[in-house]
């Protein structure tokens, strides 16, 4: 576990493992980089380089109150890779994670090498999604975590005890002006789906089968639009595959990193 200062934020990160295969990870909200261990863990340990940061207003990475876009949470993406020497890399993330992935691809495509994308979606907020974002925002200024956390866990978890109290743990732990700035910033996010028939690297979409967030469909329409793709759906998960399925994520994703690297030796 590592601190660094760049641009006035810090930011908290693990980068383990060695090599030149890459893998980067974004966490979705109002979680932290600990939600992706068991991947960081599993893959650092196979011969993959593995970076996981909290963004900003979460974990260790500093809070800056307000309204935080996903454009923001991209550009410092890339300004820890580049502190830490990292050019090339696959993508991943789940949930705002996986949106802001497709903002990353927006903003410096080529140095993705490939994308996973894991219970998300393209679109962008509704009116209504807007005008509830915001009111949820406000609700964390006001009352804090606890609330909300107890509501949605059930979403966020299927069947998992393990899970449940790993993902409780993170939301209980989030900075209210972190997890509503990103709220915020999240209500205004552009449509991407348009952006995803323009991915040529190839792309992995991960959904669970009980998630209400983002569900079967979302995945289906990324998974059309996205060029070279490969869609799982892992029976029995809600928000969390990483999580309540962690064994059968992984094993998917390292699939995926395989093909990453046979087309790179092409």
């Amino acid at each position: 576990m590592s601190t660094v200062t760049l641009g006035g934020i810090t930011f908290g990160y693990d980068d383990l493992g060695s090599g030149d295969r890459v893998l980067v990870l974004v966490h979705g909200h109002p979680f932290d980089r600990t939600m992706w261990r068991p991947q960081v863990e599993h893959f650092a340990e196979r011969g993959f380089r593995v970076i996981a940061a909290d963004l900003r207003g979460y974990g260790e990475t500093t809070v800056v109150p307000g309204k935080t876009l996903l454009s923001t949470f991209a550009k410092d993406i890339a300004t820890l890779l580049d502190h830490r020497g990292v050019d090339r890399f696959a993508l991943g993330g789940l949930s705002m994670g996986g949106q802001i992935v497709m903002e990353c691809f927006r903003q410096f495509p080529e140095r993705i090498t490939g994308l996973l994308l894991a219970d998300t979606t393209a679109e962008a907020e509704t009116p209504d999604g807007r005008r509830n974002r915001a009111e949820m925002a406000a609700r964390l200024l006001r009352e804090g975590m606890r609330g909300y956390s107890e509501e949605v866990l059930w979403k966020m978890v299927a069947d998992d005890k393990d899970a449940a109290d790993h993902v409780l743990r993170m939301m209980l732990a989030a900075p209210p002006e972190g997890a509503a700035a990103a709220l915020l910033g999240r209500a205004e996010r552009p449509d991407y789906l348009d952006l995803l028939g323009e991915v040529e690297v190839p792309a992995l979409v991960v959904v669970g089968t009980e998630d209400e967030y983002t569900p079967i469909s979302d995945a289906r329409l990324m998974h059309e639009r996205l060029q070279d793709s490969t869609l799982v759906v892992v029976e029995g998960a809600a928000h969390m595959p990483n999580l309540e399925r962690t064994e059968e994520f992984n094993r998917a994703l390292h699939t995926f990193l395989d093909r990453i690297a046979d087309r790179a030796e092409r």
